[in-house]
């Protein structure tokens, strides 16, 4: 099992121009590591982070779009893994967060912990899906996420964060906003 923390710090290494699209928990931890522009948080979203960033990729091309899911909000919408496998954009990479639970409302289980999410990814027609659950594996598997014809799915199984409360404001401050869309003017 990963600690997410460090995952999401071993990845921050390696970002550039990418965009992150991070929803929840991972947003929380993504925000406090990686504080930049070409950032856009899902939050009260639950399970649409996936259906932003197919957006982005899609009006983007030329950028590769990064997600940062977890689990629980993943299972709020699996239909988007076959909508990503159908449309199968090359600069995308989705990083899925397992833990087995909706930590962001209290670590409540998922129905099936044991659900094989990057099975579920590979049947619904994108072929680079994997499961890693060892830090070193995920730091080596980097290079290639941010490089790699998409779109990439990567079943990051990692331990159970912090629970209690979040503070979601600072996401949504509407300077953060702009600074993202001029972010993405400026190429």
């Amino acid at each position: 099992m990963i600690d997410r923390k460090k995952a999401l710090a071993a990845l921050a290494c390696h970002i550039k121009d990418e965009i992150v699209v991070a929803t929840y928990s991972s947003a929380t931890d993504w925000i406090a590591i990686n504080d930049r522009p070409l950032n856009y948080f899902a939050f009260g979203a639950m399970g649409l982070a996936s259906s932003h960033a197919l957006g982005l990729a899609l009006a983007r091309p030329d950028k590769r779009v990064i997600v940062l899911d977890g689990d629980g909000s993943l299972l709020m919408n699996l239909g988007t893994l076959v909508t990503i496998g159908a449309v199968n954009p090359a600069n995308f990479t989705h990083i899925v967060a397992h833990n087995g639970s909706y930590e962001a409302n209290g670590g409540h289980p998922i129905p099936n912990r044991e659900a094989d999410l990057a099975g579920i990814a590979r049947a619904s027609g994108i072929a680079h899906a994997r499961r890693i659950d060892q830090l070193a594996d995920f730091e080596s598997a980097i290079p290639g996420l941010l490089t790699d014809k998409g779109p990439l799915f990567v079943e990051l199984m990692v331990e159970q964060g912090e629970l209690g409360p979040r503070s979601y404001k600072d996401m949504y401050r509407g300077a953060r906003r702009s600074a993202f869309r001029e972010a993405l003017k400026a190429g």
